[in-house]
C-alpha cells in the first residue's frame, strides 16, 4: 500500500509557534518567558562546559581526555550563541542566567560523580533529560527562538561516547551495571525535580507551560510531556545496557 504524500507532514503551526520574534515578543509575558528560557539554557550550557572540563581530569586515557575537551568546547560555543542572542534582544545575559544558577549548582553539587563512569552516565542522562524538556518547550516558541533553541541542543557527540564507554565497562565487569543503574535512577529523579522547581519559581515560564502564552499546552499536556521524557530516559538506559 502506498503512503500518502502528506502522511508524514507535521501539523500546521498556529498562534505564537507560527510567529517570528518581532511579532511574538510584543506580548510582555511571552517575552519574559523566553528570556527566562534562554537564561536557563545559557547557564546550563556554561555548567555543562565546566562539568565536561572537570570530567576530562578523570579520563583514563589521553584520547578520552581529548574527546571530552572537544565536547566541552562545543558546549561553550552553545553558551556563546545564547548569550549573544540575549544581548541582541536587549537583555543582559548575566541577569537572565542569575535566577537559575543556584538551582543548577545545587543539582550538580548533589549529584557529583565519584568516578569516570558515573560522570559519563550523569552527562548522558542529565543532559538528555534537559534536552528533551527544552525540545518539548521549543515546539511552542516563535520561529526565531525555536531555531536557536534546537540548534544549541544539537548533540555534541557525548551521547554516543558515553554509551560506548559504559557498555564496554559493563562487558568487562558486569557488576558495574548495577551500581550505574542505581546512579542513573537517582539522576532521573533529581533532574525532574530540579526542572519542576525551576519552572514553578518563574511565573512567566510556568504560565507558558500550562497554556498562558504557549498555544495548546495545558496541565494534562504537561503530564504527558513528562511521561514522554520518562519513556525516552528508559530507552537511553537500555542503550547504556542498564535497567531503568
Amino acid at each position: 500500500m502506498e503512503t500518502p504524500d502528506n502522511a508524514n507532514e507535521a501539523p500546521a503551526l498556529t498562534g505564537i509557534a507560527a510567529q517570528d520574534w518581532a511579532t511574538a515578543s510584543a506580548a510582555p509575558q511571552y517575552r519574559a518567558a523566553v528570556v527566562d528560557l534562554l537564561g536557563a539554557l545559557a547557564y546550563g550550557e556554561l555548567a555543562a562546559f565546566e562539568r565536561l572540563a572537570e570530567d576530562a581530569k578523570l579520563a583514563p586515557t589521553l584520547g578520552d581526555k581529548a574527546a571530552l575537551a572537544k565536547m566541552a568546547s562545543a558546549e561553550f560555543h552553545h553558551f556563546e550563541r545564547l548569550t549573544e542572542r540575549l544581548t541582541a534582544i536587549d537583555e543582559e545575559p548575566t541577569a537572565a542566567m542569575e535566577p537559575f544558577a543556584k538551582a543548577l549548582d545545587d543539582f550538580h553539587r548533589q549529584t557529583a560523580p565519584s568516578d569516570w563512569l558515573e560522570g559519563l552516565v550523569k552527562a548522558y542522562v542529565g543532559d538528555s533529560i534537559a534536552s528533551d524538556f527544552y525540545r518539548e518547550v521549543a515546539a511552542r516558541l516563535d520561529t526565531d527562538t525555536r531555531s536557536l533553541v534546537l540548534a544549541v541542543l544539537d548533540d555534541t557527540g557525548h551521547g554516543n561516547f558515553a554509551v560506548e564507554k559504559v557498555r564496554a565497562a559493563i562487558a568487562a565487569e558486569p557488576r558495574v551495571g548495577g551500581r550505574l543503574a542505581l546512579w542513573a535512577r537517582r539522576l532521573m529523579g533529581e533532574a525532574l525535580s530540579q526542572a519542576q522547581r525551576v519552572v514553578a519559581d518563574r511565573d512567566a515560564l510556568s504560565t507558558m507551560l500550562v497554556g498562558g502564552e504557549a498555544d495548546g499546552f495545558d496541565l494534562a499536556e504537561v503530564g504527558r510531556m513528562f511521561s514522554r521524557i520518562t519513556e525516552a530516559h528508559t530507552k537511553r538506559m537500555a542503550a547504556l545496557g542498564l535497567a531503568a
